[in-house]
């Protein structure tokens, strides 16, 4: 019994922009099932076989050993922006000594946290995009499998746990050299008084403030890697293919950071009231 082919398409048909429009939204939705998928599977392998030492060792320095500097300078100079920045609006209120609560409490709840997560997905998730994407296109991801070892098991999992495990660890050296660059700023170049600065941080800030930071990182950590590990696999041929897929990677784990920054301050904050509805902190 002969199969029917597909008709063929109307060359009449011109597409229109509710066409277009809505081309762009499938591919929108299959691309974000996809990434479901793909983080399904990665999750799995993480119970199914223990990652070999051999490929996370590497996956641990290249992401976290080395973007330590990257953070620790991004960390010090946003502490002395937000020094520099605050303290006229402070100073004309009478409030320059409450500076240091400001910057210290913006540090570790917020910006120490999205910039480790941005810098990290600039420097460490297109460059696993990149370097997956090469991979796609060498066809190396096809000889793995050839060679019957599983490619996410072997090149998304250490990558995956590198990011999950090391960014809150870049979130603490953010908020240390944030707070360090404003507090260096503050006492020293904008004179305000070195024991009023610490004294009214430290009634300001809290454990959980630092708690929800760090809390944060694990998710903006887990989305860069499977985000960028997902457009290298699909990474389409030739240095162009590549290229692109190291700057989706880059941009889509951004959008990411932030809707997850948003979502779960949302979250924190209404459980934060659930618990403690007397209490006068916001998240």
């Amino acid at each position: 019994m002969a199969v029917a082919s597909p008709p063929a398409p109307n060359p009449a048909f011109h597409a229109t922009p509710v066409h277009r429009v809505g081309e762009q939204i499938f591919d929108m939705v299959a691309d974000i099932g996809d990434v479901g998928l793909f983080s399904a599977l990665t999750i799995s392998w993480l119970f199914r076989r223990r990652p070999r030492w051999s490929t996370l060792i590497p996956s641990f320095y290249a992401i976290g050993v080395s973007s330590v500097p990257v953070v620790a300078i991004t960390g010090t100079f946003i502490g002395m922006v937000l020094a520099v920045q605050a303290h006229s609006q402070f100073a004309m209120m009478g409030l320059a000594t409450r500076l240091g609560s400001v910057i210290n409490i913006s540090l570790v709840k917020e910006l120490g946290p999205v910039l480790a997560a941005t810098m990290l997905a600039g420097r460490v998730g297109s460059a696993m995009s990149a370097e997956l994407g090469t991979m796609r296109v060498t066809e190396q991801i096809d000889a793995l499998s050839a060679l019957g070892t599983n490619p996410i098991n072997y090149l998304v999992v250490p990558r995956f746990l590198a990011c999950f495990l090391l960014i809150p660890l870049l979130t603490l050296m953010a908020d240390f050299m944030g707070v360090i660059g404003g507090a260096v700023i503050s006492t020293q170049l904008l004179a305000v008084d070195s024991f009023a600065y610490w004294q009214h941080s430290r009634e300001y800030v809290g454990g959980m403030d630092l708690f929800a930071g760090v809390f944060k990182s694990f998710f903006f950590g887990a989305a860069i890697a499977l985000i960028s590990c997902h457009r290298g696999f699909h990474s389409r041929a030739g240095a162009e293919g590549v290229g692109r897929a190291a700057t989706e990677a880059f941009v889509y784990s951004f959008i990411a950071i932030l809707f997850l920054d948003l979502t779960i301050g949302i979250a924190w904050n209404a459980m934060y009231r659930a618990i403690w509805p007397q209490s006068s902190g916001l998240l």
